[in-house]
């Protein structure tokens, strides 16, 4: 006997998230439980957010780490690692609409997702200019940039390159994203 699987409207979906001890991603009616992040994880989105943040103050730019949701079209809920948005009306408490740039840290279990689904709904935000992806294993950062309507380009970073986010005017070294994860000297 088959049993159908329940799909959630966005309303269950977002009421479930504001009381779930474990955060989930929404696609189209169904729900995935995001797994746990390593230290080097955590170590690159604090070093994200360490910069991004002071550079922004002052602006109509925000950075959110990865308990703010992302909200695709009507029917996609991420959870980006970093997102950026500098939109006063992208306001909603717990989800955003409108990121400039947004920064998934590759892994294992999420690096085939993050190539695949997540850039190519991403890449729907009329209002997203960067998608950047980061090892977390080797110094490697990868830009998705759209230099015009529907046209993306990719550039791959090493470590003696800089990543320059064009779409909040901040330019910064493999040495500050990888701090206290590899020895850059």
């Amino acid at each position: 006997m088959r049993s159908p699987l329940p799909l959630l409207t966005i309303e269950e979906y977002l009421h479930g998230e504001a009381d779930s001890p474990v955060r989930h991603e929404y696609l189209g009616g169904h729900i995935f439980a995001m797994a746990g992040a390593s230290e080097e994880h955590n170590l690159i989105a604090g070093n994200l957010l360490a910069l991004l943040r002071p550079h922004l103050r002052g602006t109509d730019c925000r950075v959110f780490m990865s308990d703010m949701k992302v909200q695709i079209q009507d029917h996609i809920f991420y959870y980006p690692d970093l997102l950026v948005t500098c939109n006063r009306k992208d306001n909603h408490r717990y989800f955003k609409t409108q990121p400039n740039p947004i920064v998934e840290i590759l892994s294992q279990s999420t690096e085939s997702l993050d190539r695949r689904e997540k850039l190519t709904n991403y890449q729907k935000l009329e209002s997203l200019k960067e998608y950047i992806l980061v090892s977390q294993d080797k110094i490697q950062v990868e830009i998705y940039r759209q230099d015009t309507p529907g046209n993306w380009t990719v550039q791959i970073l090493e470590a003696e390159s800089e990543l320059t986010l064009e779409s909040v005017g901040l330019t910064l070294t493999m040495a500050q994203i990888y701090e206290d994860v590899f020895n850059l000297g």
